[in-house]
């Protein structure tokens, strides 16, 4: 692709990101892109102050070791941002790029494809490394993941005459305990109202929006999907968070307004500080007719594409993605490391959160081919009227947009 082209393509994700030309055009932050005195800039978006203390820690060991400086600039809006500096021909040296813009970047060749030639490029989890990979070759390091888990309120769990003989398994005992959970003002089971939960109940079923360079989403296996959730939000033992007051499903967990949620580690953060006096359990999510199926998210390391800094880069990087650091970063704000050797040492090391790990060894991605997402947030409008719609007429809407997209990209 020309630069002329990939600044247009630039301005285009800037334009959809919410950004305006004249933003664009004064433009100041970004990458030193040139190399010479300038430090790294390395772009990150945070999840707090512990996330960002211990970026900093980390590029400073480095800069301790190569003597190359760092400067780590934490994003307000980082997709903006991001979209910002490569639409102004000044993007940060290294940055999160997350799962679901990777294929939009790379596609547009704005990411070097560094990942391959380092030497961790095998010790990442199968599934992040697709995610992460385009037209077969691994582009960027994954720097964590997560996976999606049911959380169980123990409390709420006891007084129902539960045990751990009875965290389900499958889809005909999660509706069980749903049901069992359902009392007064709480309901057995939440989780947001979007593609990003519900699709794993597709993948469950041993369907998904993509198999290979096909759109099935309107498969049978995803009709049943859709099926079972409208079961279960008719019996009243599933409600959205929103339904329930609640901004998302961990603040309905907290209130204990929903006794089981799907959510990721990141609710530990939540409850902890919202919510301390919340106990709780993670288990797998339960199997499906099709076995068991999770999501996995995550970022990767990105640099730009042909940077006079991309070698300094892609050494910081292997430093940050190495197991120690990984782990470091584990204790520091709890993410799981992307290696299979360090998540192992995790998992050893939180068992509170091993379910999460373990659904790694069977987790995917979700779609997210270039235009995919447009698609994605024209469903998860629809998500919410799931009790009283026609599975198989979402799915049907759903299938002739997602296959217009992809032709666009094909």
């Amino acid at each position: 692709m020309t630069h002329r082209r990939r600044q247009g393509r630039a301005l285009q994700i800037a334009s959809i990101a919410g950004i305006g030309a004249l933003a664009l055009a004064g433009c100041s932050g970004g990458g030193s892109g040139g190399g010479g005195d300038e430090p790294l800039q390395v772009l990150i978006g945070t999840s707090g102050d512990a996330e960002t203390n211990a970026v900093q820690a980390a590029v400073d060991a480095w800069t301790e070791e190569s003597g190359v400086a760092v400067e780590v600039v934490v994003a307000s809006d980082l997709g903006q941002e991001l979209a910002q500096g490569f639409a102004g021909d000044i993007p940060p040296d290294l940055f999160y790029m997350s799962w679901d813009q990777f294929q939009t970047y790379a596609a547009d060749d704005y990411l070097e494809p560094y990942a391959a030639g380092l030497d961790n490029a095998g010790d990442f989890y199968p599934a992040l490394a697709d995610t992460f990979s385009y037209d077969g070759e691994l582009v960027c390091d994954p720097k964590d993941f997560s996976t999606l888990g049911l959380v169980i309120n123990t409390d709420l769990w006891a007084a129902a005459g539960l045990t751990d003989a009875d965290i389900p398994t499958d889809w005909d005992s999660l509706a069980t305990v749903a049901q069992t959970l359902t009392t007064g003002d709480t309901v057995g089971l939440s989780m947001g109202a979007e593609y990003a939960r519900v699709g794993v109940f597709m993948e469950q079923a041993g369907g998904g929006l993509m198999d290979g360079d096909e759109v099935t989403a309107d498969s049978p296996e995803n009709v049943e999907a859709l099926t079972y959730l409208q079961g279960l939000l008719s019996a009243g033992s599933l409600a959205w968070p929103a339904d329930l007051g609640a901004g998302w499903g961990g603040e309905a967990f907290g209130n204990q307004q929903a006794a089981m949620v799907i959510e990721g580690p990141w609710i530990a953060g939540a409850l902890e500080n919202d919510f301390p006096d919340v106990s709780y359990q993670i288990a797998e999510l339960p199997a499906g007719p099709g076995g068991q199926g999770t999501y996995t998210f995550s970022n990767c390391w990105g640099i730009p594409e042909g940077a006079d800094t991309a070698d300094d880069a892609a050494s910081l990087v292997e430093f940050l993605t190495s197991d120690e650091q990984q782990l470091a970063f584990a204790d520091a704000f709890g993410v799981i490391p992307s290696t299979e050797t360090a998540a192992a040492t995790y998992a050893e090391t939180y068992p509170e959160n091993a379910a999460f790990v373990a659904g790694a060894d069977y987790a995917v991605s979700p779609v997210a081919f270039p235009g995919a997402s447009e698609v994605v947030g024209e469903f998860n409008t629809v998500v919410p009227t799931l009790a009283t719609a026609d599975p198989q007429a979402i799915l049907t809407t759903l299938q002739g947009q997602l296959e217009d997209a992809y032709s666009e990209v094909e």
